[in-house]
């Protein structure tokens, strides 16, 4: 289930991630639920969704960090 818009993404994310950061999960799931969309490509039982999800997060995680104050922020 591709996401449209970078406001579609699950309320967990879209609630906490500033907008660019939701571009990039949008960005990173769609991608993610193409490339792994054959359960051979997927390490363990994870499910297609699962698996889209968590590379979503590493992508934020690439260029966001949560900071002290509980928000997430660009890397330096």
């Amino acid at each position: 289930m591709p996401y449209d818009s970078r406001d579609d993404i699950p309320d967990s994310a879209r609630k906490v991630l500033p907008p660019h950061a939701r571009t990039i999960y949008k960005e990173a799931f769609n991608d993610a639920w193409e490339e792994y969309k054959n359960p051979e490509d997927r390490r363990g039982d994870s499910s297609r969704e699962e698996v889209a999800h968590a590379v979503a997060w590493k992508a934020v995680e690439a260029k966001y960090a949560k900071g002290d104050d509980g928000n997430w922020h660009p890397k330096a």
